[in-house]
């Protein structure tokens, strides 16, 4: 048992928020276009390539893929992280919340307000290749949900997701990063086939990836240490 577990994949997916200005950033969740370019060409320049979550998984063993995700949908997605992307020739997946189109993240108090994606924004983000996830409908804390809506959260965003972009939607990103076991379960049981968390520990599995937060502050030196310390700190996921 101890070799199947020392033999599963530690795939590298990386957590990103919003692409903008990021001088008024409490909450560490906004890159710069600028900063995005160079870390993408720190990966590629060390032969590693951003992919899509299903195209990660799809591969689960290759060592020179890494998962990019953003998560909220922010709107500022088309046009600040999609251009960087297109010029690394890079894919990615997007995690949004059909429950705000067109809203901004009031989830967060301190601010400041960023503009979601709306219904269209979304579709023209698909129709770019770009992977498209739920997040919930309204970005709240499943662990803390009740059973009404945990449902709604995960199966309700899915349905309309699926409707919207007409692609089946097989990724779920938990709110927060927050996963137990029933979060774990009602997302199987809502259809997805992977979840990506930020750190579930015990957890970990295909409906738990860990992933690394990347900020603004992820200079080359930063992503050198956070590549190289990542499967160490992480545990294998096993079952991809």
């Amino acid at each position: 048992m101890a070799a199947a577990v020392d033999s599963a994949p530690v795939p590298w997916i990386a957590m990103y928020h919003s692409v903008g200005d990021c001088s008024d950033d409490p909450y560490r969740v906004t890159v710069t276009p600028e900063r995005l370019g160079r870390q993408l060409t720190w990966l590629r320049r060390r032969g590693l390539r951003g992919v899509s979550m299903a195209a990660l998984l799809a591969e689960p063993t290759r060592t020179d893929l890494v998962g990019l995700t953003f998560d909220d949908g922010y709107a500022d997605f088309l046009d600040h992280a999609l251009p960087v992307l297109r010029e690394h020739d890079f894919g990615a997946t997007l995690f949004v919340l059909p429950g705000r189109l067109g809203g901004d993240n009031a989830w967060d108090p301190l601010g400041p307000r960023k503009r979601l994606l709306t219904a269209d924004g979304i579709r023209s983000a698909a129709e770019a290749g770009v992977e498209i996830g739920s997040h919930g409908l309204t970005h709240v804390d499943l662990t803390e949900a009740d059973d009404l809506r945990l449902k709604a959260e995960t199966v309700e965003s899915r349905a309309v997701l699926e409707e919207l972009t007409g692609a089946t939607v097989a990724g779920f990103c938990y709110p927060y990063g927050t996963v137990d076991q029933r979060a774990i379960d009602a997302v199987r049981d809502a259809g997805y086939t992977y979840a990506c968390a930020i750190d579930p520990g015990p957890l970990t599995g295909p409906l738990a990836l860990p992933r690394l937060h990347i900020g603004q502050n992820d200079t080359a030196v930063r992503l050198f240490l956070k590549h190289r310390l990542h499967r160490l700190r992480r545990r294998p996921v096993e079952g991809l």
